[in-house]
């Protein structure tokens, strides 16, 4: 699959819409990755990105093609809250990592990290045809881990006190669904009704090229970090 071929036009949502990233949209990857209390659930290192870092990684991720990166959008005013992503394409074996990232704390918890994710996950398994999508959390983000369950993520693994945040060490978990998930999850949804805890940061390590390295290594080829993979 090439990657030319993968993004959409745009995804509708009830209360969210996504679509690809446009240059402006830097303001607000600088805001988000400058608040600590954003990098606290996104980044490997405890501490905001540089500017500079911020800079790269928007370039690189937010407008490249590798990266099936989609800003989220409210529909009522179409105000921009935040981001996700599909990266690392592996069209011989049907899969790729998701990431997402509510860069605006007071979008948190209303369901719309949870409503961009299964518009994403809908899309990679319907209209892409993949088999599988990975990711990685930390396990304090308890209300991330519940809103990616919900959606249909099962976890397979974890890295045991792979991050030290808050004074103590914490676990990487290592989740998935599979389109056999999906289909499930999709029969189970119900219409209108929406999930309130939603994937209010998602662990977003290793936003910087260093950090990149250790993804690789840390999680392996199921699954990855939001960071290096928005």
């Amino acid at each position: 699959m090439a990657h030319r071929s993968w993004f959409p036009e745009v995804l509708n949502g009830t209360d969210v819409v996504l679509r690809r990233h446009v240059p402006g949209n830097i303001r607000a990857f600088q805001r988000w990755y400058a608040d600590p209390d954003v990098v606290r659930l996104t980044r490997y290192q405890d501490g905001p990105m540089r500017p500079d870092e911020i800079e790269r990684f928007f370039v690189a991720r937010a407008l490249g093609s590798d990266s099936l990166a989609m800003a989220i959008h409210l529909r009522d005013g179409d105000r921009l809250i935040g981001t996700c992503a599909l990266s690392q394409l592996d069209s011989d074996n049907g899969s790729a990592l998701f990431h997402i990232t509510i860069g605006e704390k007071d979008a948190w918890g209303r369901g719309h990290g949870t409503e961009a994710t299964r518009l994403m996950i809908d899309h990679a398994f319907g209209g892409l045809g993949l088999h599988r999508i990975g990711l990685s959390v930390f396990s304090f983000n308890e209300r991330a881990i519940r809103s990616y369950r919900s959606c249909g993520f099962v976890v397979e693994g974890r890295a045991r006190e792979a991050i030290w945040r808050d004074g103590r060490w914490w676990d990487e978990i290592a989740m998935s669904i599979l389109d056999s998930d999906w289909a499930a999850s999709r029969a189970r949804r119900p219409g209108p009704a929406r999930i309130a805890d939603d994937a209010s940061v998602s662990a977003d390590a290793s936003l910087s090229a260093a950090d990149d390295e250790r993804e690789e290594t840390a999680i392996g080829a199921g699954g990855g970090p939001l960071g290096g993979r928005r």
